[in-house]
């Protein structure tokens, strides 16, 4: 890192740093009142958006997801050399044959719901054609901005900042290093698997031991601002968007302060990747304050931000990123599950285990909250888009759309990108930590629900 002295900490360099990390929690986190309804700027901008493609927005989404399955199975097949060699396109194109299968599901899907064509089961209204029409619509505009502005909240010193002023609550309370705060922030911000990624890489250097990085990706791995809105905005109960996501947060606190001292993340090893010595980066150094020390932190992350141009590109590529690589899979997955949820008694059966504890909870009709549990670790959205069409009480709605989001653990995005990484979990722990997650939020997430409701 290079050092700013104090002598160089000038106007220029605090407005770097401090403009658009402000632009960016205006954008992201405040809410504002709008019709009647308590939103954030950012959903505000994707309906305007949205209201403009009225009549062409499924028809741009079907594109989209047509295009993605094609370059897939291009690059699969032909690799060819501007794909291969190019570090973005690779990433984006260049997956494992599961997720180049879900983005050839995905676009059909798209393009039967899109003409209204082929089996009953694919084009029902509830199911592919509403995954396209009511879940997709919501998701592409959403995308679009989040992933644009995002790097306002990332680029310019933001997570530094609150990494290091928080470095003395993670230890004891989490039982992890100060510098974890920083992916946590990332994952709260950004987006879960980002946080996967930044742990994975720091996993690999050595700061992190085997166990504290299976903590840290499966505990706060957080589902985004963002996609927190779609949940909420999918049971039709985005007017209550403050408190749901305050509901979200505190359950989440509740468990990560559990989890790392139970089975399975408790008996992983303090051992290091590839037997290396720990990296200590806690230390504050002599003459500076938790405080001062994340505000040096953050003039240094906004100095070497490379500019507008280097802005727009990385806004573009998170864009590209989740249109391409994230709406076939939800389309995919969404279409599936609700499938087997309309036609079958799959998700009815494995709920079963589950009515008891929601009985006991009181939570009102618990047998149709049961299917959505479980149904939780295939995709975060699909517990909600499951109650939208099934349940009648605000309530219910309520505490499934916060505890689909404090699962964390779903396949379709961050179970998959951890079972890949270097991080030693397995699919048996994530199961696990999946079931106790759920056993372990929904008492918090139901008792606000009671005081609220």
């Amino acid at each position: 890192m290079k050092n700013i002295t104090r002598d160089e900490i000038s106007l220029k360099n605090s407005l770097i740093f401090i403009i658009p990390s402000l632009i960016g929690m205006l954008l992201f986190m405040v809410p504002i009142k709008f019709n009647g309804e308590i939103t954030i700027p950012v959903a505000l901008m994707s309906k305007y958006l949205a209201s403009l493609l009225e009549g062409y927005l499924t028809s741009i989404i079907t594109l989209t997801v047509c295009i993605s399955a094609i370059f897939s199975i291009i690059t699969k097949v032909f690799k060819p050399d501007f794909i291969i060699k190019n570090t973005f396109l690779n990433a984006l194109f260049n997956v494992s044959t599961i997720w180049v299968i879900a983005r050839i599901l995905g676009a059909i899907f798209c393009v039967l719901a899109l003409f209204n064509f082929g089996p009953e089961i694919i084009i029902n209204s509830g199911t592919g054609t509403f995954v396209l029409n009511d879940l997709l619509t919501i998701l592409f505009t959403i995308f679009f901005f989040a992933g644009l502005l995002l790097p306002l909240l990332l680029n310019f010193g933001l997570l530094e900042f609150f990494g290091a002023i928080l470095t003395k609550v993670m230890r004891p309370i989490f039982t992890l290093p100060g510098r974890s705060s920083i992916d946590c922030i990332t994952s709260w911000l950004g987006d879960g698997t980002l946080g996967i990624l930044l742990t994975n890489k720091q996993y690999e250097e050595g700061f992190y031991s085997k166990r504290e990085a299976a903590v840290i990706s499966t505990t706060f791995s957080a589902v985004s601002i963002t996609f927190s809105l779609i949940v909420i905005d999918t049971v039709g109960l985005s007017h209550l968007f403050i408190p749901f996501y305050l509901t979200v947060t505190l359950s989440g606190i509740v468990a990560a302060m559990i989890l790392p001292r139970i089975y399975p993340l408790r008996k992983i090893p303090n051992h290091y990747y590839n037997n290396k010595m720990k990296k200590d980066d806690e230390t504050i150094p002599n003459g500076h304050s938790s405080l001062s020390w994340g505000y040096k932190k953050a003039l240094n992350k906004a100095e070497k931000n490379p500019g507008a141009k280097a802005f727009l590109i990385d806004g573009t590529k998170n864009v590209l990123d989740m249109w391409l690589g994230v709406i076939p899979v939800v389309m995919a997955l969404a279409t599936i599950a609700l499938i087997i949820a309309e036609y079958t008694s799959v998700f009815q059966i494995l709920g079963l285990p589950f009515i008891p504890y929601l009985n006991l909870l009181q939570v009102p009709e618990a047998i149709a909250a049961s299917q959505t549990l479980v149904v939780g670790f295939a995709d975060m959205l699909l517990p909600s888009v499951l109650a939208a069409n099934s349940i009648t009480s605000d309530m219910t709605k309520f505490i499934v759309a916060c505890t689909s989001v404090s699962q964390l653990i779903y396949m379709s995005e961050v179970g998959g990108v951890l079972l890949g990484s270097k991080i030693p979990i397995s699919l048996k722990q994530l199961i696990i930590i999946f079931i106790e997650r759920t056993l372990i939020t929904l008492p918090v997430i139901v008792l606000v629900a009671n005081i609220i409701f």
